[in-house]
């Protein structure tokens, strides 16, 4: 039997958790109220922390669920983004439009990763 590792494992959820080599993180948000562009890089940082710790990093990372509050800022989170995601290892990836958890989160990221 496999062992399940949970990193930051709080009452409701575990912030990532670990199986057979694979990492599955909870959806990250930024600092409710930001901007797009500001929500999105504190996303993408705290996924960095999150797969470091698991043992992984960006060029792991297998998928990448992206919802938005509005598709309208699609390309404003799409140039953080594009800017972070490593050339040569990008993951499939769906973005959509969704209500998020409150009205001051504008995206979230979901990602499932390989351990180094």
């Amino acid at each position: 039997m496999s062992d399940i590792t949970r990193i930051e494992s709080g009452p409701r959820m575990s912030q990532a958790v670990i199986h057979n080599g694979l990492v599955y993180l909870a959806g990250q948000v930024g600092n409710p109220g930001e901007s797009v562009t500001d929500q999105t890089r504190t996303v993408l940082s705290e996924i960095d922390r999150l797969l470091a710790a698991a043992g992984s990093d960006k060029t792991r990372i297998l998928t990448a669920q992206i919802w938005l509050a509005d598709m309208a800022t699609f390309a404003e989170m799409n140039a953080v983004w594009d800017d972070w995601a490593p050339a040569g290892a990008t993951p499939a990836r769906a973005t959509g439009e969704s209500k998020l958890a409150t009205p001051d989160y504008k995206v979230e990221i979901i990602v499932v990763a390989a351990q180094a």
